[in-house]
């Protein structure tokens, strides 16, 4: 009591101060709150049309939604340009001709181009090589599986097929039904326009995990969206199941090791023999290990920063490189210049992009090397630790350049796996010299001349005229057919 009457005016001016604190903080929440009304409040209030079941078909959504579906159609804006790369059509076989020795055998070696907006999904797995050169329905090499990624098409084709049925089928017998590029309702609940899980392999993933992502936060389900396709993928068994081979964990090394136990390859390679993984692009892995995740921050926050109309704030839905909107990005949490943060951001790929460089001319020199082995003779028994030094250095390699932005999603990770894939394709060459020395063959093994796309392909056997041909016809045969019928069943406006 002594105390409190001693100390009265300052403790009620600290209730005073602590009362005010508690209001102003209390008011900003209600703020908060009142303006997220607003906006759904406007949001459903404008509705035109009413979304039911799956569909796929974007410029529908954009009745109801014409801000979000403006900056969505800007996917098909490909003039951003950065040091390296940007979202316009790049030859990056062209680039590094390396990676045609790297791929030899597999169907990457014949087509590569760098990544572009989802506006061109449909289009570019129409032009790509990859795919090959179907004329009717049960021909093509590739399953439907690879559709997966693509379009909004895909679960809507899954719900009417069934998930099974889907995988095992071949890529072009879905041709008229998989012609929307991705859109809305690959990540949106068109009843609530919460964020949506529409491919299963993401939930079977969490699954075997012992997670339910029906749990997920909504930060977290701000990555998951994109993780539906963003992630290391293989197809499994006869039935081309997509799966993620995340049950071990998401590091390179885990996901190498449920490879090796399931005893899976992707192809055997056509110089060296190696049997050989193709990562796909493990963003939302090596996302993951960085800081900015490691922080809180999801996905869309950099890649669908928030614009503001009037007193309506949306997301931005072009889903393009943060450096292109470096105000509504980087600058909402550092406190640097533009340039500053650019510079920082290009100091981290540069020292990547050095050591991807050195990889990609020793990895390909430790294939043709093991080449010239096995035609002066070498056994099976000698070239063994040879093949699982080029399957893990090559696994590496490849799981830090597929994954699109690892050199700045995670550069300290992506440092250190491409520098354990270049301690690997050393060894590689190491063992090779030994299996020739222990034949009695002395000195370097020759290199061919592989300085081009065009030289690269030739050492490896490809005929690119003909693929060319072949895929000429079938854009210009196949392709007609395939929209012209999706456009009668109204599939495609």
């Amino acid at each position: 009591m002594k105390f409190y009457e001693k100390h009265k005016g300052v403790l009620l001016w600290i209730l005073f101060g602590g009362t005010i604190v508690v209001v102003f903080l209390l008011g900003l929440l209600a703020a908060s709150v009142n303006e997220r009304r607003a906006e759904i409040a406007t949001l459903f209030a404008n509705k035109r049309v009413e979304i039911t079941g799956i569909e796929s078909r974007s410029s529908i959504w954009g009745e109801n939604y014409p801000r979000e579906y403006e900056t969505w159609k800007k996917t098909a804006d490909s003039t951003f340009q950065s040091k390296h790369h940007g979202n316009h059509f790049q030859d990056v076989l062209e680039e590094r001709p390396e990676m045609v020795v790297l791929w030899a055998g597999y169907a990457f070696s014949m087509d590569y181009s760098a990544p572009r907006g989802h506006a061109y999904a449909i289009k570019d797995i129409y032009n790509t090589l990859r795919t090959g050169a179907p004329m009717t329905p049960e021909d093509g090499p590739q399953p439907a599986t690879c559709w997966s990624c693509k379009s909004p098409d895909v679960p809507r084709m899954m719900a009417e097929v069934g998930i099974e049925e889907f995988y095992k089928n071949k890529w072009a017998a879905y041709g008229d039904e998989v012609v929307n590029p991705i859109g809305c309702a690959d990540c949106h609940n068109p009843q609530n326009m919460n964020i949506n899980i529409s491919r299963p392999a993401l939930a079977e993933a969490f699954e075997r995990q012992g997670k339910d992502i029906s749990k997920s936060t909504i930060q977290d389900l701000r990555s998951l969206a994109c993780a539906q396709c963003h992630v290391e993928y293989y197809f499994k068994g006869d039935g081309k199941y997509l799966t993620f081979p995340w049950d071990k964990g998401m590091t390179v090394e885990a996901m190498e090791e449920y490879y090796d136990e399931y005893g899976f390859s992707d192809w055997t390679h056509k110089l060296s023999k190696a049997p050989m993984l193709k990562a796909q692009h493990p963003d939302y892995e090596l996302f993951a290990m960085g800081p900015h995740a490691q922080r809180g921050l999801s996905c869309a926050d950099c890649h669908m920063p928030y614009k503001t109309e009037g007193a309506i704030k949306y997301s931005d839905h072009q889903l393009v490189s943060p450096l292109l909107n470096i105000d509504r990005t980087c600058q909402t949490c550092h406190r640097d210049s533009k340039e500053n943060l650019l510079k920082y951001v290009y100091e981290y790929q540069d020292k990547v992009l050095e050591i991807r460089d050195r990889v990609e001319r020793e990895l390909s020199k430790a294939h043709i090397g093991a080449k010239y082995a096995w035609d002066n003779g070498a056994n099976e028994k000698q070239m063994e630790p040879v093949l699982k030094l080029l399957r893990a250095a090559q696994w590496r390699w490849d799981f830090a350049v597929a994954s699109h932005g690892a050199s700045f999603h995670a550069p300290v990770e992506t440092q250190r796996i491409l520098a354990h894939s270049l301690d690997k394709s050393y060894q590689a060459q190491l063992e090779i010299q030994r299996v020739l020395t222990s034949m009695g063959v002395k000195g370097d093994f020759p290199m061919p001349d592989i300085s081009t796309k065009a030289k690269a392909q030739e050492y490896i056997g490809l005929d690119m005229k003909d693929l060319h041909a072949k895929k000429d016809k079938f854009k210009s045969e196949i392709v007609p057919q395939w929209v012209a019928k999706a456009k009668e069943n109204k599939r495609l406006l």
